[in-house]
């Protein structure tokens, strides 16, 4: 339900109900639980009073003709409110229903009304019940109020007649008995009108609650994805989806520190697209764009998951290989090498096959930044340039023998 469609919907003056349907039911499925067993809980105890009764009429009445009469009417209004209250338990949805609860509420109603005359001895004491039921029929039984009315009004004559029908109460005791029923229909009447609004400007706080949290949790999952979103852009180069330079260098900087830690090999290589300007000039730049898309696809899929790679500018990546030693830094990028001169691009892309060539160096003992093993991973890069491309070069620090190992 909307929060806002609760704001602007009214309670009805006369029931204290939600004036729509919809929100209404909404409101009696959330609360079906709570009614019932505060209705069960009522029908046990009245049941239970009504048969403790029975009592007070055996020692008042004896084994008399009377006494059955009352043995009879408690115990069918006893076993009715039990029965029901067992029902209710079983079959929820009857809390619903009219015909259930209005057959038990008249045959309370009338149980009162029949012994008003058979205990005529204590006439008197007979208004305190009919205040008490009228009370409870008010407070006890949900979302009634015109049925409630209508049953406590039945109640009210029923037991003013009875009086008047026996003869026993005088004038003044009619008026009293009158009085207090009025007083007992009143008080009953508005503390349930105030109840059910009660119940349900709390209700329409709690949807306005949760609807409230809901923004707030959207908002917040809204900020988080544009949050990832931030980072991305801020660590990823948006052509190839390769780290780009600023978050390769924090990366590698870590593993460069690791490194040093752990006293473990860190392998790092530069690969240069071998003629890219060329390509780019007669293929145009949409073609160039393309092929380095697939060749960053092509690294990725020949490197670890820890290996770090980036794109250093241009047609330049840039590997950052952790735990590797010459030997297998250069593996790698010989497989890789290989890998894109063996790639068959589409013929849009490029007439020829496309060439990388790879400088390789090692971080030296005592090196703590990354600038000079770059440096000489850039100056082998050079080196492979004007040995005529497509080759691998290993920086000069790296023994030939490490190499072959």
């Amino acid at each position: 339900m909307n929060a806002n469609s609760v704001t602007h919907t009214g309670l009805s003056s006369c029931s204290g109900e939600f004036l729509d349907a919809k929100l209404e039911s909404c409101f009696r499925s959330s609360v079906q639980a709570q009614h019932i067993r505060q209705l069960r809980i009522a029908l046990f105890v009245t049941a239970g009073l009504f048969l403790v009764m029975g009592l007070f009429d055996y020692l008042l009445l004896g084994l008399s003709e009377t006494f059955l009469r009352l043995v009879v009417i408690r115990g069918v209004v006893a076993l009715a409110f039990l029965v029901l209250a067992v029902a209710l338990a079983r079959r929820p949805q009857l809390l619903a229903s009219d015909i259930p609860l209005n057959a038990a509420c008249l045959l309370l109603i009338t149980s009162l009304i029949l012994i008003v005359p058979l205990r005529t001895e204590i006439i008197g004491a007979q208004l305190t019940p009919a205040v008490a039921a009228t009370l409870a029929l008010y407070l006890f039984i949900p979302n009634r109020i015109p049925w409630a009315f209508a049953c406590c009004v039945y109640l009210s004559a029923g037991v003013l007649l009875a009086f008047y029908s026996t003869g026993l109460v005088e004038l003044q005791g009619m008026v009293g008995a009158t009085l207090a029923l009025l007083l007992a229909n009143v008080i009953g009447l508005l503390a349930s009108l105030r109840l059910n609004r009660l119940q349900r400007e709390q209700f329409t706080s709690l949807l306005a609650e949760r609807e409230t949290n809901q923004r707030l949790q959207l908002e917040i999952k809204e900020r988080q994805r544009l949050e990832e979103e931030l980072r991305y852009l801020a660590q990823t180069d948006g052509l190839t989806g390769l780290n780009n330079r600023r978050w390769f260098f924090e990366l590698a900087e870590r593993e460069l520190k690791r490194s040093r830690r752990d006293g473990t090999q860190l392998g790092f290589c530069m690969i240069d697209l071998d003629k890219f300007k060329a390509i780019n000039d007669k293929m145009g730049h949409t073609a160039g764009d393309k092929i380095l898309a697939t060749v960053a696809a092509l690294c990725r899929e020949e490197l670890r998951d820890t290996d770090i790679i980036g794109r250093y500018g241009g047609e330049e990546f840039v590997i950052a290989l952790p735990e590797s030693g010459p030997a297998d830094t250069y593996k790698v990028v010989e497989r890789l090498r290989a890998r894109i001169e063996q790639y068959q691009f589409p013929k849009e892309f490029v007439d020829r096959n496309l060439t990388v060539t790879v400088g390789m160096a090692q971080v030296a003992p005592g090196e703590t930044t990354l600038a000079p093993v770059l440096a000489r991973a850039d100056q082998a890069l050079y080196v492979g340039k004007r040995r005529g491309r497509n080759i691998v070069i290993v920086d000069a620090h790296c023994s030939k023998e490490a190499v072959l190992n």
